[in-house]
């Protein structure tokens, strides 16, 4: 059976071909991963499920979004893979969640719109890369917050996007975060995407902060929340285990995938 670390490594490389070309043929990609051809139609049809590529006969073609996404944001990582399809899991069918940007994020939005069982699922977002993904999902309602647009992580911020959040409830924050320590908290690169953020957790019944290891320990400008904010934190099992007692003993769930 395949693994799905196994699986996003081929879904990644996959964007990154398609990206550099776009168009694929079975054939060609089958030659290039070096699997079957019958992996390939698999994984070219998972794509297209997603609105990842677009679906051709014997292979696919890029669509807008997979084609003009820088690389980081084409596919997940193996661990990056495992913290979004887990931190999906935790979701419930008819919830509110609330997403802010990031190429974890935008992995566990990709893993949400794969379960066909949320029905009556609502996306809040600031994330335009992630509003344009997940408006194209029909089982799906996507609200993007409105706002002033950073070039690089294509979130909203500013006044607009303060009000804007300042007048919804959510569910669920899932939280993407530049670092993250006990006594720091949730920590962010820049003042006013954290503002948003940290908006959205204040406006979150539940918050769930998603982050590979290497966001463990480090510090950042600006503090997004303090640790007792957060109830549940994903990560990789590369993490260091005093820093993740230190969390757990702050009284977060700490789930290691």
């Amino acid at each position: 059976m395949t693994s799905a670390t196994d699986r996003s490594v081929r879904w990644t490389r996959l964007l990154e071909l398609l990206a550099d070309s776009g168009r694929l043929s079975v054939e060609e990609a089958a030659e290039r991963l070096g699997v079957s051809p019958a992996t390939i139609r698999r994984d070219f049809t998972a794509l297209a499920d997603q609105q990842l590529a677009t679906r051709t006969h014997g292979g696919i073609v890029a669509t807008s979004v997979a084609y003009d996404l820088p690389a980081r944001y084409r596919g997940a990582d193996a661990a990056k893979q495992r913290i979004a399809e887990h931190a999906a899991s935790l979701v419930n069918p008819g919830e509110v969640v609330g997403i802010n940007g990031g190429t974890t994020t935008t992995a566990v939005a990709r893993a949400l719109a794969g379960r066909a069982d949320l029905a009556e699922l609502t996306i809040v977002t600031n994330a335009l890369n992630i509003a344009g993904e997940m408006v194209l999902r029909p089982h799906l309602r996507t609200i993007c917050i409105g706002g002033q647009a950073r070039r690089e992580s294509y979130e909203l911020h500013g006044p607009l996007a303060e009000r804007a959040m300042a007048e919804l409830r959510l569910d669920t924050c899932i939280l993407g975060v530049n670092a993250i320590t006990a006594e720091g908290g949730a920590q962010g690169r820049h003042l006013d995407e954290s503002g948003i953020n940290a908006e959205m957790v204040r406006r979150a019944d539940r918050v769930i902060t998603v982050a590979t290891a290497d966001k463990l320990e480090k510090t950042a400008l600006a503090r997004i929340c303090p640790i007792g904010d957060i109830d549940v934190l994903v990560m990789d099992t590369a993490a260091d285990p005093e820093s993740v007692a230190a969390i757990r003993d702050a009284g977060v769930q700490v789930d290691l995938v």
